[in-house]
């Protein structure tokens, strides 16, 4: 129980940390939200894997070794999350509609990767998309948009 109550007020003080922390968190919280994407369809592979890399280096101008670190990070995180508004609650108070709907497209770049749409990666990322506060039409639009880059 006293173990709860410290881990809720570290989270909680961390949204209230300083600048430089804010910016970690957040990507920490991305990538988080990126390699839960992964496991939705419980095929986890190599492509995935390298997708998710590649996205934590462009989102968020990170060297491999920086990134690789990042995602060990956000598997921890995930482990001991339980539930996803501690990853979406910073990114909802800090990023802009449009940051919003980027973080919603490389969602669905990784739900794409394996050609196939499974329906717990669509709930997942519409999920998500509602605790954001990403309008419908915006979802629609940008699993259109990476849906066609994609084939698919």
């Amino acid at each position: 129980m006293l173990n709860q109550i410290k881990l809720f007020f570290e989270q909680h003080l961390a949204l209230l940390a300083p600048e430089d922390n804010v910016e970690e968190t957040l990507q920490l919280a991305a990538a988080a939200l990126f390699l839960e994407m992964m496991t939705m369809d419980d095929k986890i592979g190599l492509k995935e894997q390298e997708v998710i890399l590649s996205l934590i280096q462009q989102n968020f101008s990170l060297k491999f070794e920086q990134a690789t670190l990042l995602m060990e990070l956000a598997e921890q995180q995930i482990k001991q999350a339980t539930d996803y508004f501690q990853f979406t609650s910073l990114i909802n108070k800090t990023y802009s509609l449009e940051q919003k709907i980027h973080l919603i497209e490389s969602l669905w770049k990784i739900a794409f990767i394996d050609n196939v749409l499974d329906v717990q990666e669509e709930y997942f990322v519409r999920k998500i998309a509602e605790l954001l506060h990403v309008p419908h039409s915006a979802f629609i639009l940008s699993k259109d948009r990476v849906g066609a880059d994609n084939k698919i």
